[in-house]
């Protein structure tokens, strides 16, 4: 008889400035999204940002449709690589940085495939394949100062625009 490994999967978000580090534990992150009650460093965050928990909560269970062979065919094109390629920079492994964009690649084909054709941030983290994922605050900070507003981020994603390419 075979003896398959268990699948690695995010069970820690590390955000990472220098030398400041700080975790969420993705369980936190489910528990919320189940019951609305954020905890630990979740509930420290949303307080200090002073962020609606019910708006963060939707933007959680947020699921934007996307056919899978699509989605991996993409991923692979040089756009797909230079979106990875930007992503990996606020993203990444936290002991592996190198093979992000690999990681990156695997969680979105995975989180959407395992979540029936949705990809929701509680799917991409539990396909994500390394037990720490890294968010390096400088640059999220410098992704955001680009969109105008975290919702607005969220609506451009979820509007589908590969809808005519199905």
């Amino acid at each position: 008889m075979l003896h398959i490994p268990p699948v690695l999967a995010t069970e820690n978000i590390v955000f990472v400035s220098g030398a400041f580090r700080r975790t969420i534990f993705v369980s936190d992150l489910e528990s919320f999204v189940k019951t609305g009650v954020p905890v630990g460093l979740l509930a420290d965050l949303l307080k200090f940002s002073k962020q609606n928990p019910k708006t963060v909560q939707g933007m959680l269970k947020t699921e934007l449709p996307l056919p899978v062979v699509l989605t991996s065919r993409l991923l692979y094109t040089r756009i797909g690589e230079a979106i990875l390629t930007r992503a990996t920079a606020v993203i990444h492994p936290l002991r592996a940085p190198q093979v992000g964009i690999p990681a990156l690649r695997s969680a979105l084909v995975l989180g959407v495939a395992e979540n029936n054709g949705k990809l929701s941030p509680i799917s991409f983290l539990r396909a994500y394949p390394a037990e720490e994922m890294a968010v390096d605050i400088p640059q999220l900070l410098g992704l955001l100062k680009k969109a105008s507003s975290i919702s607005e981020l969220v609506r451009f994603f979820s509007d589908a625009p590969l809808d005519g390419l199905k």
